[in-house]
């Protein structure tokens, strides 16, 4: 894996900024999140330790069932707006976006988005995080870190998007992010 200046490791398909948005922001999406119908993720069986909701399209993990629903509302043009030109693709083309409320006790557990997202584009917001990164080689894991930090944003496609899993530690603080989807041609 081929380092940096800095000595970090140059994931290729992984871009991150932080300072997105400003903390005023911040403060008022988690508060339109926090008032957002959010629901328990529910996985199969299982209840995770976080809230969500889904705009544009959904994806429900105890069907398997993938389909158009509320439109993005239009509290997060801006932001949208924002990602779409971070992640160097048009506005229109985010046609998911995904409001994820973290508990104390939440992580995600490892994952590739579904394969009907192309580009994968988060903001993180509240508390840090570590978002971990592997991809199997041979018998082993390659392995990487990297922080969340507020008002950050990340950008996954090409090799980090269809090769490597990732997933978020569990968190000690309430966390909140948003994270906007385009779909594969």
């Amino acid at each position: 894996m081929a380092l940096d200046l800095f000595g970090r490791p140059h994931l290729p398909g992984l871009q991150q900024a932080d300072d997105i948005i400003t903390p005023i922001e911040e403060q008022a999406l988690i508060g339109m999140i926090d008032a957002s119908d959010l629901s328990p993720f529910k996985y199969q069986q299982w209840t995770g330790k976080r809230l969500t909701q889904s705009f544009g399209w959904s994806y429900d993990f105890q069907t398997g069932i993938f389909a158009p629903t509320t439109p993005i509302p239009g509290w997060l043009s801006s932001l949208k707006r924002r990602a779409a030109a971070f992640a160097g693709v048009p506005t229109d083309d985010l046609v998911q976006a995904l409001l994820i409320r973290y508990e104390p006790g939440a992580g995600i557990g490892w994952h590739r988005d579904r394969p009907v997202f192309e580009h994968v584009v988060g903001i993180s917001l509240g508390e840090p995080a570590t978002m971990r990164f592997r991809k199997k080689e041979g018998s082993r894991f390659l392995r990487t870190n990297m922080p969340l930090n507020p008002r950050a944003i990340y950008h996954l496609s090409g090799e980090m998007r269809y090769e490597w899993e990732h997933s978020i530690s569990e968190m000690e603080e309430t966390r909140w992010s948003i994270t906007f989807r385009s779909l594969r041609s």
